[in-house]
């Protein structure tokens, strides 16, 4: 692999030799960017099929008030969310407040007290375990309500161990849970072959086990979803990849018929379930943001390889490596310390088309117990399909960087964040 010395005599000289590094990184990774784009189109006439096949019309974009009753556009765009994401049924819905939100409203409708929820892909990230297992601190969490909590550790690879998986699965098993993205964990994200085989273990001992798959940040980042390999559920965020960076909020919930049913009426209430929720917006965003998804994530994948090849060559330490296999579009790189993180975070806030000149802090959030410095100059509030980074404060000092509505913008980002923070791994 090629190694770049950026040497600073001035700004010019500094910037062409950035580029000229960029170019020459560019010229590298090319057969992987090929494959991405490969996979991209594919996916690409997959949704254009189905939004065929629904037939949509101009009226499916317009907004509906109060109850929501009759909902065409509605019921359109959840048919095509069903077909593109290989499920029986799904809600597509405003009210969704996120990939969280979309989890939660499964665990909760679907566990009653004394059922056991076993997650087989480690510890879930930050939020979703403040649901299951909140401590003292929150009393409406799962195991609050009586549901019993396992899960089982990933091996030393980071990997899900499938020979513990089936020890700890029984009969009384009553869901799995996979989180596919690697959270703020160093773990691999987990690709649908890997989550094929984990629902094989599962159902060859307790067949009528739900396994539930955290989708957020996976979708078309492989040719198959979790529903195409036999997952029963699958949830995540739209101002996440499905999106496509159009979508101002919400979240999807996509699986088997009877279980999106029984969901709807935690989404709204029994008895209503999926035939009310108002559009209130315009549902083109919603139409439209799918439509160029695949494309979206595409621009994330390409600006993800180019940033981890680019601070490899610089003697960073990044996961994934530039040519490894990818399951999500997260990018993690390493820093030394929680000042070289935020210092990260923060040419990317400068490079934002929106808030540009935001100072970074650390500082708490809702839902985790250390705090979080967050780049995110994005025209959708927390959009994580637009380029944006985020790190909590703590060792390992690693930034989870992520999205990018188009690759240009990508490499603005990964050029000027060589030319900053080269030297100081």
């Amino acid at each position: 692999m090629v190694c770049y010395t950026i040497k600073v005599e001035s700004e010019a000289y500094e910037l062409r030799n950035v580029m000229a590094a960029v170019r020459e990184t560019e010229r590298l990774i090319s057969s992987q960017l090929g494959q991405f784009e490969e996979i991209a189109y594919d996916n690409g006439v997959r949704v254009l099929n189905a939004f065929r096949r629904n037939r949509v019309r101009e009226n499916h974009f317009y907004g509906s008030t109060g109850y929501g009753y009759g909902d065409t556009g509605r019921a359109a765009l959840e048919k095509i969310y069903a077909e593109v994401f290989q499920a029986e049924e799904a809600l597509v819905r405003p009210q969704i407040v996120s990939g969280t939100h979309a989890i939660a409203a499964c665990l909760f409708a679907l566990l009653n007290p004394g059922d056991v929820l076993l997650s087989i892909s480690g510890r879930p990230y930050d939020t979703l375990i403040n649901i299951i297992d909140g401590g003292q601190l929150r009393p409406h969490t799962l195991m609050k309500k009586g549901v019993e909590y396992k899960e089982v550790a990933l091996t030393g690879d980071g990997l899900p161990d499938e020979p513990a998986i089936a020890a700890a699965v029984s009969e009384n098993t009553k869901m799995v849970i996979i989180q596919r993205s690697r959270g703020y964990t160093l773990r691999p994200a987990i690709p649908v072959d890997r989550i094929k085989r984990l629902i094989e273990v599962v159902k060859q001992i307790s067949p009528d086990c739900i396994v539930l798959v955290d989708n957020c940040y996976g979708e078309f980042v492989e040719l198959q979803e979790p529903c195409g390999v036999g997952a029963d559920l699958v949830a995540g965020s739209l101002i996440k990849n499905p999106g496509g960076g159009l979508a101002p909020g919400g979240g999807y919930i996509a699986g088997r018929a009877d279980l999106v049913e029984t969901v709807s009426y935690y989404i709204t209430a029994p008895g209503l379930g999926r035939e009310m929720g108002s559009s209130l917006v315009d549902k083109r965003w919603f139409f439209q943001g799918l439509f160029i998804a695949p494309h979206t994530v595409l621009q994330a994948l390409k600006g993800a390889v180019l940033l981890a090849a680019l601070f490899e060559s610089a003697g960073y330490r990044t996961e994934p490596t530039w040519n490894e296999p990818r399951a999500d579009i997260i990018q993690t790189v390493h820093f030394s310390s929680s000042e070289q993180l935020r210092r990260f975070c923060q040419v990317v806030q400068n490079c934002s088309p929106v808030d540009s000149d935001v100072n970074l802090e650390y500082g708490q959030l809702p839902g985790y117990d250390v705090p979080i410095v967050m780049a995110a100059g994005t025209f959708v509030q927390g959009s994580s399909i637009e380029l944006s980074c985020d790190a909590p404060d703590r060792a390992p000092y690693c930034a989870f960087m992520q999205g990018g509505l188009t690759y240009e913008h990508c490499r603005f980002v990964a050029a000027s964040l060589l030319s900053e923070m080269s030297g100081g791994n």
